[in-house]
């Protein structure tokens, strides 16, 4: 794998195991496409280069998309996390679920930006809601992940204590800001909700 010294980098984590869906979120439809396959071409026109978060090496290989697998098994978001920072070697990377489907890749650049110089960039909403799995992280992140990691404590909130974070809201966002753009394809129910929003995007 090609080192990355940019911050223009996007990992669509996709190492979930869909438990409350009952099935491969990832592979369900949203407007001819499946989520997985909506994720990758979206970020793929914002970002040089994308990556797949995959807790195994096996998982999604026909995707067409380079892989990283954790280092860290079985350890959630963090271990991609960490497992990104250190195999693509770059300054920063910019973290997404790929069960966002209207999580904007404009946003995202616009989150990648405001987060330079800073070891990572979050939203935090009005309710106190911080939202880590679509946020920059800085490369200074890895050591705090891998101690996490090391430590059995994978809560990625609980990176941000020690660090210099810059949390931004739907004020700062402004126009990229939309309701729905957080909604996160967990359980059938979830899924209902998003299809009903369906010709409706960012």
């Amino acid at each position: 794998m090609n080192a990355c010294t940019g911050s223009n980098i996007a990992v669509i984590l996709a190492g979930g195991q869909s438990r409350r869906m009952g099935r491969d979120k990832l592979k369900l439809l949203y407007e001819n496409e499946t989520l997985l396959q909506r994720a990758a071409r979206l970020y793929s026109e914002h970002f040089d280069k994308i990556y797949l978060s995959v807790g195994d090496s096996g998982k999604y290989a026909d995707a067409g998309i380079e892989s990283i697998e954790d280092i860290y098994r079985g350890c959630g978001p963090m271990a991609g996390l960490h497992a990104a920072l250190l195999r693509t070697g770059a300054d920063g990377i910019f973290l997404m679920a790929a069960d966002l489907p209207f999580a904007n890749p404009e946003t995202a650049r616009f989150i990648t930006k405001r987060g330079q110089g800073r070891d990572a960039c979050i939203i935090k909403t009005e309710t106190g809601h911080y939202e880590p799995l679509f946020g920059y992280y800085a490369k200074t992140m890895l050591p705090r992940a891998q101690e996490a990691l090391e430590a059995g404590m994978y809560s990625m909130i609980g990176l941000y204590r020690n660090s210099d974070v810059c949390f931004i809201g739907a004020a700062e966002l402004g126009d990229l800001w939309r309701e729905n753009m957080l909604l996160n394809v967990n359980s059938p129910k979830d899924y209902e909700k998003a299809v009903s929003f369906e010709n409706s995007l960012f």
